[in-house]
């Protein structure tokens, strides 16, 4: 899996990591945490709702986030599109700072009093929406419980949710709202779109963030160690190491019909577009004399003129159709 049509979520992974590395490089966490008491209840610094997104407080919460966005992340932008999945980082992001700062007055005599920071809260509003439309792939199980292909993720967002508690748990309650609320049609979020302005100025201005083409893959069906040990084994029967064999479709010269010889077959071509014949139809040609009149231009004609001006003169023997064909 690569980036290709996802740019949103290559530019958040890429900024959430550079952000929290130079957030630590310099010292300045204090400035990204957030608390109820004192931050915003005595110092009144409401700005912290906003930089609390920048940057994580440590390398595991970044970890985790960087995978479940590579997992699903780039799932969801794909069926989203790049526009309509910008839309909903920005409504996410507002409905979450809204909701973090009632739960954080709401619930701080029951021990709530601060919010886990980074992006974590968009990661399970994403995830919430992996949950609906990507179906799972495979199950298999363990123990007697049955998984599925997307039970890893599913995992590894627990873990995240309950690495600081009740911090992290609130933020990842948070996040599945934000993505009901999304989906759902009580207050039309779906229909948000970011403005042209914005969406030119960040394909203007921001040529890094941008998508990926997907690695192109060997169309060798086997590998080139592989088959000079396999022919040691293998004996004559084996392919030489001059032959490659592709798994690549058919090209259009391949997909080009093949041309007829005299008698109207199919010539046998040896594989580089010249034609094969074999030897008892060559000795056929010089006794029929078909090689001296193809060696000296005279035009051979096909089964549909001959069978044409045949059934228009059906007392005109072959040989003489063909004579007059040919121009003699």
């Amino acid at each position: 899996m690569s980036f290709e049509h996802a740019p949103i979520t290559k530019a958040m992974m890429m900024g959430s990591a550079l952000s929290s590395f130079f957030v630590g490089l310099f010292d300045v966490k204090y400035y990204f945490h957030l608390q109820l008491v004192p931050h915003i209840s005595r110092h009144h610094q409401y700005w912290r709702l906003a930089t609390q997104y920048l940057a994580f407080q440590n390398s595991s919460d970044l970890f985790l986030t960087e995978v479940l966005l590579y997992n699903f992340g780039i799932h969801i932008e794909r069926r989203f599109g790049s526009v309509k999945y910008a839309s909903f980082f920005a409504i996410t992001i507002l409905l979450a700072t809204l909701l973090e700062f009632l739960a954080l007055l709401l619930f701080n005599r029951l021990g709530l009093n601060y919010i886990s920071t980074g992006a974590s809260v968009f990661v399970y509003s994403v995830l919430y929406q992996y949950s609906r439309l990507v179906p799972s792939v495979y199950q298999f199980r363990i123990f007697g419980f049955q998984f599925n292909n997307k039970s890893l993720n599913y995992f590894l967002a627990f873990q995240l949710a309950i690495s600081r508690l009740p911090g992290s748990l609130m933020v990842a309650v948070i996040g599945v709202i934000t993505g009901q609320l999304y989906r759902s049609e009580i207050a039309n979020f779906n229909a948000y779109r970011l403005s042209p302005a914005v969406v030119t100025f960040s394909k203007r201005f921001l040529p890094l963030i941008g998508s990926l083409r997907a690695p192109r893959r060997s169309t060798r069906a086997f590998p080139e160690d592989s088959r000079s040990v396999n022919a040691q084994f293998a004996g004559s029967n084996t392919l030489g190491n001059d032959e490659v064999v592709t798994t690549s479709r058919r090209t259009a010269q391949a997909n080009t019909p093949r041309s007829r010889n005299i008698d109207g077959n199919l010539d046998v071509g040896d594989g580089l577009g010249n034609p094969r014949t074999s030897v008892m139809r060559e000795w056929v040609d010089e006794l029929t004399g078909r090689t001296d009149r193809a060696n000296s231009g005279i035009r051979v004609p096909t089964e549909a003129e001959i069978s044409q001006v045949t059934s228009m003169f059906p007392t005109v023997e072959r040989e003489v159709v063909v004579g007059a064909l040919q121009g003699k």
